[in-house]
């Protein structure tokens, strides 16, 4: 099949810019933790390839962004806890707040080491340059906007560092909450990069990131409950599992592509797509079933339309692989329906009834007349 194959090797120069960007990161990174060794800014640990660019669905075309999500420990001294808010009106909006340790004993090692709680005075002023609470908090609360202005400023500051300086132009864009990085070779081929920033919820998969989810303005100190990195392992995990000859992100991305125009989201085919990844056999998912699964996929989504349900894969769901660690509360939660909107707005119900006919017919003219 022409389309498939056209996928097939779109996918393959993503998959060659994910591993770019990853080490792009990963370097400047290094710098950063060279340089904050002895600080008491926040520990970056190794980032991790978030969204569909590193899922592997990617739609094509232009403005591909390559996305990472950097988790964010708490310096010696420190420890943040993690105020979660409500799932009800999912992406939950949570703080974090930062508490000073007593490092007395603890950190006795430690030459001129001195304690922020009980010579709170004397370790502020001599620490004032590299104070977590003074530089990137509001209050006692991580400040999202702060954080990424702070590594804006790094990444400026180190990029005459980097081997990549030699290839490629760098431009830091314009964000109040993550980390936006243009880089144009010589000969005018670009590389999208955005780096995020997230706090890890125990030791579970789930993080509290500061990418916003709306386009209205959000206050610093709020972040958004984060799903990404548990989809993302989902999968890593089907990918392993699967028979090499499959095309479920081939799918996937196909959808994706005609949503143009619509109120649809990428994220409900992604749902669905999950969905029925967990409950058909993997190898079900080859070129001659290619048809086939995505007529699954339309009808899934005209079935969950007709019932105003759409069930999030990560809550109150026992199938979802033992290797995703997800929070207690995640297997005690209600499902989670995300299109309850549809439920109390008919007038949305009814358009969106309407744009499923639309995509029905795109597929089909994209798939028998490749428009």
């Amino acid at each position: 099949m022409t389309i498939a194959k056209d996928i097939h090797w779109a996918m393959k120069s993503v998959a060659y810019k994910c591993r770019v960007a990853e080490e792009l990161v990963s370097d400047l990174l290094a710098i950063f933790q060279a340089r904050l060794a002895n600080s008491f800014f926040p520990v970056l640990e190794p980032a991790i390839g978030v969204g569909s660019t590193f899922e592997g669905w990617s739609p094509c075309g232009h403005g591909v962004v390559y996305c990472l999500l950097v988790p964010l420990k708490p310096p010696r001294g420190h420890t943040f806890h993690l105020e979660l808010g409500s799932v009800e009106g999912m992406p939950a909006k949570s703080h974090i707040r930062v508490q000073l340790d007593c490092t007395c004993m603890r950190d006795q090692h430690v030459e001129n080491m001195l304690c922020f709680v009980h010579q709170p005075k004397e370790a502020l002023r001599r620490n004032q340059d590299s104070s977590l609470i003074n530089n990137l908090c509001t209050g006692l609360y991580l400040d999202a906007q702060k954080i990424a202005l702070w590594f804006q400023s790094m990444v400026s500051s180190a990029w005459a560092e980097m081997p990549q300086w030699h290839h490629y132009s760098m431009k830091v864009l314009p964000s109040h909450r993550s980390c936006k990085l243009l880089l144009m070779t010589a000969s005018k081929r670009s590389l999208f990069v955005e780096v995020i920033f997230g706090v890890q919820e125990g030791n579970s998969d789930i993080f509290l990131s500061s990418q916003a989810t709306e386009a209205i303005f959000t206050l610093g100190t709020m972040w958004t409950e984060s799903y990404a990195v548990a989809e993302a392992k989902f999968f890593r995990h089907m990918a392993m599992q699967a028979p090499q000859d499959t095309f479920p992100l081939k799918c996937l991305q196909l959808c994706a592509g005609i949503l143009v125009g619509t109120g649809f989201s990428t994220y409900t085919f992604k749902t669905i797509v999950m969905h029925l990844l967990n409950t058909l056999p993997l190898e079900s998912w080859g070129r001659r079933e290619f048809l086939l699964r995505l007529q699954d996929i339309m009808w899934y989504l005209h079935s969950s339309l007709e019932e105003k349900r759409l069930d999030h894969f990560l809550f109150a769901n026992e199938n979802v692989p033992e290797d995703i660690v997800l929070p207690p509360a995640f297997q005690a939660a209600e499902p989670l329906n995300l299109f309850q909107r549809l439920v109390q707005d008919p007038a949305a119900h009814a358009k969106a009834l309407r744009e499923l006919e639309e995509l029905q017919d795109r597929l089909t003219r994209l798939l028998f007349f490749g428009v």
